[in-house]
């Protein structure tokens, strides 16, 4: 009965549409809707009766006005049915239709469809049936998605557009002499808390923020230790499953990119990380500057001062940065010129600033304008590029010269432009041509939606989450790529 009411349906649509079969006869216009592996099996695959007057285009309409799910069932007809019914460009466009954009599933299905980056290394296009993309991307449970960012975590529903609230990240979490299982454990319960959800209902994404970054023996033991920690307290609260990406990988993730090097201005810290086909490059090296938002903050906060304007807490000066500090392209022109500017703080008033709003980005650059020790943030980036340069990678010689800032302070205005300029006069032309640097493509956030278009591919599930019984295993036979991010 439902098929014969299908069937219907369809014809009901063709006498509707009449009108277009005598005007679109021709075999181009029969075969335009369609791919062309479709289109050579479709002339061996029989007659649809009353329905061959018909051009192709004119049937796929009808079929993506039929929808997805009642397109699926026309399968069973006949086999010009199934073919049609199967052909890539229909449920592409079904796929555009949906919520997620277009661009994030042609990357997520393409890229990330077979799992970590140790599953992941090959250089022949994937073949996929999108037909069978949407089945399984209809299928895929909602997850919770935490980003430890390094001052502030993110947290929320894949499935929501945005993060639904924020707190202190789990790094500086409570007490510092409590044990770091215990801290975890007060960290995790509480989001989940927040969120008002069990942890047995969803799996969930971690975000992890880099930590030791050098590729020593002891660093590698303490990334391992530090996973573990992470996935017995998980597990503990009976979590179903658990993926976890280093935030460097994700931010290049929601840039639609699975190699380059993410730029993450941090809280207390810039880190640098050479990323490869979604790998954290640790034996090229990851570059760490101590100059993070922190600082950047408490330098406006200085030069406030010297000013003899008053504010209540450190609060207001950051407010005052993100809305009027910026990164001058050239230092010394913009001090000759007048950039006062004003804003308003929520219940302190108005405050005005000159040069300050470009002085306090300028310490990225020379750290010694706020009597800080440390490497100005080309020069890292500079030699973060000069070890990828000169590494044993072969394949593609230019995947370091995508360069993505990742960070709230990485959203300073004129700070893609001005790193840019800073690596084409520090580096020769054979390392700086082409080198294109990008700010932070969901701002703040970036890292929360590079999980969420993971946890949206087809095969999250399987390809990318740990179950407590697999992670067991996996550490009772010694292995130490369950998170490959790592």
């Amino acid at each position: 009965m439902k098929m014969a009411f299908l069937l219907k349906k369809v014809w009901g649509f063709v006498i509707i549409r009449s009108g277009l079969s005598t005007s679109s006869s021709s075999s181009t216009s029969r075969s335009s809707s369609v791919g062309s592996t479709t289109r050579d099996i479709l002339c061996n695959s029989g007659s649809l009766g009353a329905l061959d007057q018909l051009p192709i285009d004119v049937i796929m309409q009808i079929l993506h006005l039929l929808g997805p799910r009642e397109t699926a069932r026309l399968a069973v007809v006949c086999r010009y049915f199934r073919v049609l019914v199967s052909d890539n460009k229909l449920w592409m466009n079904f796929l555009q239709n949906g919520k997620d954009s277009w661009d994030c599933i042609a990357f997520s299905e393409t890229h990330l469809h077979a799992g970590p980056p140790s599953e992941i290394y090959y250089d022949h296009p994937v073949q996929l049936s999108f037909m069978s993309v949407y089945a399984k991307r209809t299928l895929v449970p909602g997850a919770v998605i935490i980003d430890g960012g390094s001052g502030y975590c993110k947290y929320g529903w894949s499935k929501f557009d945005s993060p639904s609230g924020r707190c202190a990240t789990f790094l500086e979490f409570g007490n510092i002499e409590s044990p770091m299982y215990a801290r975890l454990r007060h960290f995790f319960s509480t989001i989940y808390n927040r969120m008002q959800v069990k942890p047995s209902s969803q799996p969930v994404i971690l975000a992890i923020p880099i930590c030791h970054c050098d590729d020593t023996e002891s660093a590698r033991a303490s990334r391992r230790q530090y996973r573990e920690a992470i996935f017995s307290v998980l597990f503990d609260m009976n979590v179903p499953a658990i993926c976890a990406i280093d935030q460097a990988v994700l931010a290049l993730y929601a840039s639609k990119k699975i190699s380059g090097i993410a730029v993450n201005v941090g809280f207390n810290i810039t880190s640098v990380v050479p990323v490869y086909r979604g790998k954290v490059m640790h034996e090229i090296g990851v570059e760490i500057v101590g100059i993070g938002a922190l600082k950047l903050t408490g330098f406006l906060k200085e030069l406030m001062q010297r000013r003899s304007m008053t504010y209540e807490s450190l609060y207001t000066v950051r407010t005052i940065k993100e809305k009027l500090c910026y990164v001058a392209l050239d230092y010394e022109a913009e001090m000759r010129k007048d950039t006062t500017s004003s804003c308003e703080v929520s219940g302190e008033g108005w405050f005005t600033l000159s040069q300050e709003r470009f002085q306090v980005g300028e310490l990225l650059f020379q750290p010694q304008l706020g009597g800080v020790r440390a490497m100005a943030l080309h020069q890292a980036v500079g030699l973060c590029i000069d070890h990828c340069y000169n590494s044993d990678i072969v394949g593609d010689v230019s995947w370091y010269k995508t360069v993505i800032l990742a960070g709230g302070t990485g959203c300073l205005p004129g700070l893609p432009e001005r790193l840019e300029k800073e690596l084409s006069k520090l580096l020769p032309e054979s390392m700086s041509e082409g080198i294109k640097v990008s700010p932070p493509p969901y701002g703040t956030d970036s890292a929360w939606f590079g999980a969420k278009i993971v946890s949206n591919v087809s095969t999250f599930t399987e390809a990318w989450c740990v179950t407590k019984k697999r992670f067991q295993k996996k550490y009772k036979m010694g292995a130490s790529s369950i998170v490959s991010s790592w």
